[in-house]
């Protein structure tokens, strides 16, 4: 019997999926797209100071390690032959910066994590230069200036790094995000690494032209930042190099997506204005604009969504980035304990159904999108005697909804075509509560696929449909159907009204609480 039930699973394709809290690895059935197992750890996260965000290059490496071995186990108890496994995807948090020895292998400082602010000061001065009239880095790379993308955490290595800048010096530096610390360090390191990236991750740098798709000189120059110590940018779907080492050496590593962009692949939004809201550390919501750039008149970010091949054309979206949706619930656990699991949260909101007029405005690490406003913090108000931890993470909830609903309304003003539902993904998604308040703020459907690993499956399909590979067709013929659960409005549009524009007076409350700290100077 165990024989012929692994002649029937045919080719399968393992994904990477690197987040900001967690590493997962998970195995598909390239044929049904069905998950087959998977493994996962969690990610520790440093602040060695106030507003600083750092993880463990290597800690981050190991965990991919630990994560492809425990699957591989998990599949032979399950009598799946792992040499079926064809091809590996990677999809990965974005923006997170780090820089490496490329003789030794050994990161030259902590990777500085996309939520990080001690930029603060670096994006200041360098608004200064860009003239007012002719914003060359918006038009060039679809970004605003922010402590979010790369370029500005380069630059403050490059900076305050002693390390780091010799490594520069004698032309053993190297540069990536995390895509392409993974995808290097997993091909060989320093015997033979692949030093690339594609182009969704490199679009996401600052330093990236959207329009020509390769690094920009002018870019480079004005962020001062060294061509030769970038990656290859390639497309996310071709064959970068081979797994050298463990279980699964040999292997190709054939796709290549940032995290959102994964998710819209995986939530099969390959037609214009088809969107998904993912729900993670924080919340991004994309809307494939097809194979034009759309600027955003309402704060949105223009990025690359996808290039699924090296002949391929170019896929572009909209993005509204919110920092902390996930992150927040995790806050509420390490930081305040008032919940031991974070699965917890929604029996506390459950309990009492209502934050009873408290509002929860997580800026952690500013506002990102469609204010872009680093000087705000976080803010609970509208509190009274009678105000108690449910309601409070009952607020925490509601927030991560509001978050979205801003977006939305950003996102419908920009496309012209108001969204009909809403398709999600994510960690948070299993939280029914969670998707039921969402639906009753933007009133209108919340739909979710019964599978909620679309980032990974993402990563998936553009490795298995790789040329070279090809296990997966990406034809919409082909594309298995998803079984969805819908959550429909259940409020009046006036209730849901009023609570968004409380929210509102909430959000311009939390603005301006900081002005460019000391903090930031270099490290001791």
């Amino acid at each position: 019997m165990a024989a012929t039930k692994k002649a029937v699973l045919g080719p399968l394709v393992g994904a990477v999926d690197q987040g900001t809290s967690s590493t997962r690895f998970l195995v598909f059935n390239s044929k049904t797209a069905e998950l087959l197992s998977h493994h996962q750890v969690e990610i520790k996260q440093e602040f060695p100071r106030e507003g600083w965000v750092e993880q463990d290059p290597k800690e981050i490496l190991q965990s991919v390690y630990e994560c492809i071995e425990k699957t591989c186990e998990k599949l032979g108890q399950l009598n799946i032959d792992i040499s079926n496994i064809k091809a590996i995807g990677v999809s990965n948090q974005r923006e997170t910066t780090v820089v490496w020895d490329k003789l030794t292998g050994e990161p030259l400082y902590n990777a500085v994590v996309w939520l990080d602010l001690r930029t603060q000061s670096t994006v200041e001065n360098l608004s200064k230069r860009i003239p007012g009239n002719n914003n060359f880095v918006k038009s060039k790379t679809g970004l605003p200036l922010s402590t979010y993308f790369s370029a500005v955490k380069l630059r403050w290595l490059l900076d305050n790094v002693r390390k780091v800048q010799k490594a520069v010096e004698e032309d053993r530096a190297l540069f990536g995000t995390i895509d392409s610390w993974l995808i290097w360090s997993l091909t060989g390191g320093a015997n033979g690494g692949v030093h690339c990236t594609d182009v969704t991750n490199a679009s996401r740098t600052m330093l990236f032209n959207i329009h020509s798709l390769e690094w920009d000189k002018e870019l480079c120059e004005f962020f001062e930042i060294p061509m030769k110590v970038l990656p290859n940018v390639r497309s996310s779907s071709e064959i970068y190099g081979l797994m050298k080492a463990g279980a699964l050496e040999g292997v190709p590593i054939s796709g290549c997506l940032g995290d959102q962009s994964a998710a819209l692949v995986g939530q099969m939004c390959f037609q214009d204005g088809q969107a998904k809201n993912t729900y993670g550390t924080g919340c991004f919501l994309l809307c494939n604009t097809g194979r034009k750039c759309v600027f955003s008149e309402h704060g949105l970010l223009t990025t690359v969504a996808y290039k699924l091949g090296r002949d391929k054309p170019v896929y572009y979206a909209l993005e509204g980035s919110v920092a902390i949706a996930g992150a927040v619930i995790r806050w509420l656990r390490d930081n305040l304990g008032i919940i031991q699991t974070s699965e917890e949260i929604e029996k506390l909101a459950k309990e009492v159904g209502t934050s009873y007029g408290c509002y929860f405005v997580p800026a952690f690490s500013g506002l990102y999108a469609p204010y872009w406003e680093p000087s705000a913090r976080g803010i609970i108000c509208g509190l009274t005697q009678f105000t108690n931890k449910c309601h409070i993470a009952f607020a925490a909830l509601e927030a991560v909804c509001f978050q979205t609903r801003e977006i939305l309304d950003a996102m419908n003003r920009d496309c012209g075509i108001p969204l009909s539902h809403l398709q999600v993904d994510g960690g948070m998604t299993n939280n029914k509560i969670l998707m039921q308040l969402q639906a009753d703020i933007l009133y209108i459907p919340v739909v979710k696929p019964s599978m909620p690993e679309t980032t990974a499956l993402g990563a998936a399909m553009a490795a298995g449909a790789a040329e070279g590979v090809g296990v997966w067709s990406l034809e919409p013929e082909d594309l298995s159907a998803v079984t969805m659960e819908r959550f429909e409005p259940q409020i009046n549009a006036e209730e849901s009204e009023i609570r968004y524009s409380t929210w509102k007076k909430a959000v311009m409350k939390s603005m301006g609480w900081v002005t460019t700290q000391s903090s930031e100077s270099g490290i001791p």
